[in-house]
Parts: structure tokens; sequence; C-alpha cells
């Protein structure tokens, strides 16, 4: 892979909707905002970057299951964070390691998460952003 310098200093702000992606940019004494055509997912990639660059992350693995799209897990806050193919993102608080290491080498995601998880640990629904400044969830493939 050829890797090629940029420099991201002058972007201030960035936002998504609509499949457009909205920069906000400082030109010095002015700050100016551009809309480009953009997926989802580049603007989740500039989240990663920014979240990277700034040492916060949390991997996230795909999981093969007909309930969840991808697990995460942050072992020093002891959160696990689930999200499901409907895109909903659930973050469960003061899960264990071990938990997290049973669910994710289960031979089903699901039944494992409705026996051992779901009603046992107080959660809250996260969104976009709340997951943006939670960490970054870089994508690999499950072991």
């Amino acid at each position: 892979m050829k890797l090629n310098k940029i420099d991201l200093t002058k972007i201030v702000a960035v936002g998504h909707e609509q499949d457009k992606l909205g920069l906000l940019i400082d030109r010095g004494k002015d700050v100016e905002y551009v809309e480009i055509s953009a997926p989802t997912a580049a603007y989740q990639g500039l989240q990663q970057v920014n979240n990277l660059a700034a040492g916060k992350t949390i991997t996230r693995e795909p999981v093969n299951s007909s309930m969840a799209a991808a697990i995460a897990y942050n072992q020093t806050e002891k959160k696990l964070q689930v999200e499901f193919l409907s895109g909903s993102v659930y973050q469960y608080d003061n899960v264990e390691a071990e938990i997290w290491q049973e669910l994710r080498y289960s031979d089903s995601t699901g039944k494992y998460y409705n026996s051992r998880i779901k009603g046992q640990y107080s959660c809250q629904r996260i969104d976009e952003e709340t997951v943006a400044e939670s960490g970054t969830f870089e994508i690999k493939k499950k072991p």
C-alpha cells in the first residue's frame, strides 16, 4: 500500500447528512462550510482517523449473527458495545472481560447475548456522536 502524507489541521468540524459530508474549514480570518457528496462510510472513516490520531480506539469485530452486526469491548472501562443489525448501538456497563471473551467465541452471538447479557447489565442506547466520543471502532476479522 502506498501512503500519502495529508494535513487535516484546517478541518474544524465534520458532519454527515443525506449522503453529504459537511466540512468546516479554517481559512485564517474566515471559516468556510463546504458540502461534498459522500457515503456514510466516509464520515465514519474520518471519525476513525480522528480517534486513532487521538489514541482512542476500541476494536469492533463483525459477527456472523442474525441479531448483531458487530461487538466491541473496552477492557479499561469494562464497557461492551453491541451494534445490532438495525444499526442501533447499545453500551453495557461493568461487563467483565470473561463475559466479553465468552461472547466473542460463542457459537451463537444472539443466544449468548440473550442468556448472559440482556437484562444483566445497565445499558443505554448510544448515537453516532456518543460512539465517536467513546472511541472509534476499528473493524477487524473475528479470530
